[in-house]
C-alpha cells in the first residue's frame, strides 16, 4: 500500500514507534455472536488476496485473472482513504464480480488523536462515539452503493498507535464499538485492519469483547502466506474463517501488461457479497 493511509516511509515509521515485538493475545473468546437466523450466508474466500491504493481498471483487473490472487481490497470511503477511485463504481464491482474476483470492501475511518502525523479526521474521547455512529453509517451507504449486500463485511482501516496511552486507547475502542453497532444496525458484518503490535492487539487483547470486530485482518510483514503459523494471538480468537494477514507490502508486479504495486494478504474471511 504505497500511499494509501501512509508513505512507505512513514508507514514503517509507524509501525516501528508501536512496538514491532509481537505480544501474545489473552486466548479470550470471539466476539458477541449473532442470530444465524437473522443473517445473509457467510461468503468466505480462502487463498490469496491483494490491495492496493486505488482500485485498478476493468482491464488490469481481467488481466490480472490469471488464479494468483483471487481476492481484491478496495477502499470504498472514509475521509482518510488516500486515493481518489475513478474505477470503483457498482458497474465496475458487478463487472469484476462477474470475472470471479471476490472484494473486500476497507473503510478508512478517524484515526486517533495520538497516532503519529495528521489526518483530516481524528477522534478523541469526546467524539469517538459520535464519529463512530456517523463512519458506520456512511460506510454502510457507500458499501451498498456500490453493489456490497447486506452480509458483507467492511473491514475498518486503524493505523499503528501508541497503544500505551489509556484514554486514547479506550477512545479508539470506543469508535469502533459505534462503528461496528451501525453496521450491524444494517446487517453487514465488522473486520479490523490493524497493526500486530498496536492497533489490532488493541482489539484481540481487549477484555471486554461486545461489540468488537468479528473478523480481524492483522498487519505483520514477515512474508509468510498463513493466517495460522504465526498467528500472534490467542489460539481461540477469530477461529472458523475470521482471519486475514497482510504478509507482504510495496510489490510491484506485472501480469497481462498491466504492473501495479500492490501489498499480499493471505485470506481466509468473509468477503463482500455482491450477487
Amino acid at each position: 500500500m504505497s500511499s494509501h493511509r501512509h508513505s512507505k516511509k512513514r508507514r514503517y515509521v509507524a509501525w516501528a514507534a508501536a512496538g514491532a515485538a509481537v505480544v501474545a493475545g489473552a486466548g479470550i473468546a470471539a466476539q458477541t455472536s449473532m442470530a444465524a437466523t437473522t443473517w445473509p450466508a457467510q461468503r468466505t474466500f480462502t487463498g490469496r488476496a491483494f490491495d492496493t491504493c486505488a482500485a485498478p481498471s476493468l482491464s488490469a483487473m481481467k488481466a490480472w485473472n490469471t488464479g494468483f490472487y483471487g481476492a481484491a481490497a478496495v477502499y470504498v470511503g472514509g475521509k482518510n482513504r488516500g486515493c481518489s477511485q475513478p474505477n470503483l463504481t457498482a458497474s465496475w464491482v458487478k463487472s469484476v464480480s462477474t470475472a470471479g474476483w471476490k472484494l473486500i470492501p476497507l473503510y478508512v475511518g478517524a484515526q486517533p488523536s495520538c497516532q503519529t502525523g495528521s489526518s483530516p479526521e481524528k477522534l478523541t474521547a469526546s467524539t469517538a462515539a459520535s464519529l463512530g455512529a456517523t463512519d458506520g453509517a456512511d460506510a454502510v451507504a457507500k458499501a451498498a452503493a456500490l453493489g456490497m449486500k447486506a452480509g458483507s463485511p467492511i473491514y475498518l482501516d486503524m493505523e499503528a498507535y501508541d497503544t500505551t496511552n489509556t484514554a486514547c486507547n479506550n477512545a479508539v475502542l470506543t469508535y469502533v464499538r459505534a462503528f461496528d453497532k451501525a453496521l450491524h444496525a444494517k446487517t453487514y458484518r465488522t473486520g479490523y485492519y490493524g497493526f500486530t503490535s498496536s492497533s489490532a492487539k488493541a482489539i484481540a487483547n481487549a477484555t471486554d469483547k461486545t461489540d468488537l470486530p468479528g473478523n480481524l485482518w492483522y498487519a505483520l510483514w514477515d512474508k509468510q502466506n498463513t493466517t495460522t503459523a504465526d498467528w500472534p494471538f490467542g489460539a481461540t480468537q477469530f477461529t472458523n474463517h475470521s482471519r486475514a494477514h497482510q504478509y507482504l507490502v510495496n510489490s510491484k508486479e506485472s501480469r497481462g501488461g498491466y504492473t501495479i504495486t500492490v501489498d499480499r494478504d493471505a485470506w481466509d474471511a468473509p468477503v463482500a457479497i455482491t450477487g
